[in-house]
């Protein structure tokens, strides 16, 4: 088969590397890519929003299968745009995408078809976003309604906090079209966990659970960023837990969008926290989460291209998936100043030096090849991920191979793995 991914950070290095695995995949292309996935696929230089131009691209070059990564291009319908042009494509449509792309339509969702969730409440309007905050208790949580790369999240701790984040989305337009619609929630305690499923709309199969960190350094302190790092599996997602979360959260939500005439079919992002009151739902995203992937897939067992096939078709149920007994640890090494400002062209050495060591894999994100030369090229710049027996033996093997690795004002934490609850 010929196989196209759509996408170019950690996460596509990633799929990528494991598509490259099944006996299916002949040839592998991926748009836009970066210097990592270029050692495993032809790159070809297409936005990963210009659907006239990508489906132009599949048609040319008799693609099989179209795996579309990101949340961006599926908010925007590039998998109706495949489908339409008769070419097989993973991923949800639109309709289903909005899962993700609209925070107050899955909050709504959530609510109509009694899926356990923080309350909320949505404004397009500053003044009675305030006057709504002035009255509530803090912390609070204000999140701009669209996509945002991950950085539309604010915890304020106080109301100056809050109705600064809520003027800047709203009026100052911090988040441009995804901030004028903001969703205030009351802010849940516990820790979190994720959990990625593939569904073909009707049946669903959860993959492996796992854990993000999302601030910039060390203690959970700093900014949020895209994710500076994850582990497989969490600590506390247990057997009961899994139950509760399929009973609850995971078949409903699949249930709740086919009633709603908009079927999921793909992978859906479950981001949950254990509160005192049972697990409940933070966020869907309408993907495989970033750098979740790094995580998850090197834990697979069963072809992905297999089990991509039989979403499509909508035969999920036929298959077996099969994850290893192992654990994995992703550690992002990004570059100083992220998640705001970063210089970028820097040279990059070590990276074969851990890609050699036995366990590792380094997942490209924001890399570029010069001269011959890995630079970095954007925030998240490689994901080291490791794979050992447990997730004391990961950490440590993840480490080991980061400290091969440098370039000027690189910077990572040190506590991936090691979560305060």
């Amino acid at each position: 088969m010929k196989i196209l991914v759509i996408g170019s950070g950690g996460r596509e290095h990633t799929i990528v590397w494991k598509i490259a695995q099944s006996p299916k995949a002949d040839k592998i292309y991926c748009a836009p890519g970066n210097a990592g996935i270029a050692e495993l696929a032809e790159c070809v230089d297409i936005n990963v929003m210009d659907k006239e131009s990508m489906v132009k691209f599949a048609k040319e070059n008799a693609i099989d299968l179209v795996m579309v990564a990101p949340d961006d291009p599926l908010a925007a319908g590039m998998v109706d745009a495949m489908e339409e042009a008769g070419i097989r494509a993973f991923g949800p449509r639109a309709n289903a995408a909005i899962i993700e792309a609209s925070k107050a339509f899955s909050k709504e969702l959530m609510k109509k078809y009694n899926i356990p969730t923080a309350r909320y409440e949505v404004f397009t309007n500053s003044d009675e976003a305030i006057a709504y905050l002035e009255k509530g208790t803090f912390p609070a949580v204000i999140k701009a309604d669209g996509l945002a790369l991950g950085k539309g999240v604010i915890i304020a701790q106080n109301l100056d906090e809050a109705k600064e984040a809520v003027i800047d989305m709203i009026d100052g337009g911090k988040f441009g079209d995804s901030g004028s619609r903001v969703v205030i929630e009351e802010f849940l305690t516990g820790p979190e966990v994720s959990v990625l499923a593939f569904t073909d709309g009707k049946t669903v199969k959860p993959m492996v659970s796992a854990q993000d960190h999302k601030r910039a350094y060390d203690n959970d302190e700093g900014l949020n960023t895209g994710g500076m790092g994850t582990f497989s599996p969490s600590r506390l997602y247990d057997d009961a837990k899994a139950e509760e979360c399929m009973t609850n959260i995971f078949l409903p939500t699949i249930a709740a969008m086919q009633k709603e005439g908009r079927p999921f079919k793909g992978v859906i992002y479950f981001g949950l926290m254990m509160t005192d009151n049972g697990v409940k739902v933070i966020e869907y995203n309408c993907r495989f989460g970033d750098p979740e992937t790094q995580v998850v897939l090197p834990r697979l067992k069963t072809d992905l291209v297999e089990i991509m096939e039989a979403v499509i078709d909508e035969r999920l149920d036929e298959i077996e998936i099969e994850w290893a007994d192992n654990a994995a640890v992703c550690v992002v090494m990004a570059s100083g100043g992220y998640p705001v400002s970063y210089e970028k062209g820097y040279e990059i050495s070590g990276i074969e030096d851990a890609n050699a060591m036995d366990g590792i894999t380094v997942f490209h994100a924001g890399t570029k090849l010069i001269d011959g030369k890995y630079t970095n090229a954007g925030g998240r710049v490689l994901g080291v991920t490791a794979v050992d027996e447990n997730l004391d033996k990961a950490i440590d093997r993840a480490y080991k191979a980061v400290s091969k690795i440098s370039w000027k004002d690189e910077f990572h934490r040190n506590d991936i793995g090691i979560k305060k609850y």
